[in-house]
């Protein structure tokens, strides 16, 4: 005879399925129209009024700081949410308004706030928090303030209007498009070809076929924009692909090492098809301090 099972209790968790979506590895048409719908506001913001483009930013690092906050919890690291959005929202700011040297002192303003805020808590787990801090103000607003300092280039003239002549937003766009090209065209090699990996335990599915799709579309996208888009020379182009290529992989493995040492699959899931703004920030972040640098010095 059998026994009838005993029926589950109320609170037992009860098993989940996770939806296959092949070797895609993600719900193209949720991250496809995701992405479209922040290219587009991006996009808009640039064109017509500069200023709506920084406060884009501006909530941009505010949502990272949330959701690296939320990441680090996960180890036990408490970092101070609300005098680092602060000084993360200030720092794009003055970056913008009054330049590099601004950005540096808001920088050390902010970090030494942090580091007296945190002595309310008391003496245990003053360092790692703290040290946790200073490396969230340093990664996300710091890095993400050199966007501000790229439109800049074109003058923070607040007024509405299109001007496809400024130099600033002609440079933002190609920032833009070369990070992206480095997605887009890693994620297509590697999905059709990818055998090889890069960084196994660090990342599984990026490979060495992946990275060549990303450097191919890199140069390919830096050439096309820097002499068409910026009068520059295509040697300039050619250098700003292969850096990209290289500093936005190094983000996106930092990020995948990040959330390994964390214990979490992302940084949230903000974004239908993505995941985490900072899932989707890491590679812009590494690339646009050295793509500000080489358009400053050789282009503008």
């Amino acid at each position: 005879m059998t026994t009838p099972a005993a029926p589950a209790a109320p609170d037992a968790p009860q098993p989940t399925t996770q939806k296959d979506h092949g070797r895609a590895g993600r719900d193209l048409p949720a991250a496809i129209t995701s992405a479209v719908v922040l290219v587009a506001a991006i996009l808009v913001s640039l064109l017509f009024w500069k200023t709506a483009f920084i406060v884009i930013v501006a909530i941009a690092v505010v949502v990272a700081v949330w959701e690296l906050h939320r990441g680090l919890s996960a180890r036990g690291i408490d970092i101070p949410e609300q005098p680092l959005m602060l000084g993360a929202v200030v720092m794009v700011v003055v970056a913008y308004v009054w330049g590099a040297p601004a950005l540096v002192t808001a920088t050390a303003v902010t970090s030494l706030i942090v580091m007296l805020w945190l002595l309310r808590r008391g003496v245990d787990g003053y360092v790692q928090n703290a040290t946790a801090s200073v490396f969230t103000l340093i990664y996300v607003p710091f890095l993400a303030s050199f966007v501000a300092l790229l439109l800049a280039e074109g003058g923070n003239n607040p007024s509405l209007g299109l001007d496809l002549d400024d130099l600033g937003m002609r440079g933002v766009v190609t920032f833009i498009a070369i990070t992206v090209a480095s997605d887009v065209g890693g994620y297509v090699a590697g999905v059709l070809f990818g055998k090889h990996p890069m960084a196994p335990v660090i990342s599984p599915k990026k490979s060495w076929e992946g990275f060549v799709g990303s450097l191919l579309a890199c140069v390919g996208v830096g050439v096309w924009l820097v002499t068409s888009f910026l009068g520059g020379d295509w040697w300039v182009g050619v250098l700003l692909g292969l850096i990209a290529v290289v500093m936005a992989t190094l983000g996106d493995l930092c990020e995948s090492v990040m959330k390994r040492d964390l214990g979490i699959k992302d940084m949230s899931q903000i974004i239908p098809g993505h995941g985490g703004l900072m899932d989707r920030l890491d590679s812009l972040l590494a690339t646009v301090a050295p793509i500000w640098l080489l358009l400053h010095y050789l282009v503008f």
